[in-house]
């Protein structure tokens, strides 16, 4: 896998719940910054089976370098939530070995 930069936007995040999410009705990938500040991206499914979700990444999402806290996150229309594993993601610094 390649390194991610602060900054880079020309990359996907893709994360899953790992179940079949038939009837969901809102689907984000939620983060916790280096800061710890906390917030979420509204996904695409592209695999309702295995829950999977997709972000294109923007110009300035990726605003801060160090250790990223990505998971899934769904609502189905019952208020029901299901969430996927959180995954650790260390976004460097250009320049940085």
């Amino acid at each position: 896998m390649s390194r991610i930069f602060k900054g880079q936007d020309k990359i996907n995040l893709v994360v899953s719940v790992s179940i079949d999410i038939t009837g969901a009705t809102t689907s984000l990938i939620k983060y916790i910054k280096p800061s710890g500040d906390t917030g979420s991206f509204t996904a695409t499914v592209t695999d309702i089976p295995t829950g999977e979700l997709t972000y294109d990444v923007q110009p300035d999402d990726l605003d801060q370098y160090g250790n990223w806290i990505f998971w899934a996150h769904i609502t189905y229309s019952d208020d029901q939530v299901s969430v996927g594993e959180p995954t650790r993601i260390h976004v460097y610094k250009e320049g940085e070995l």
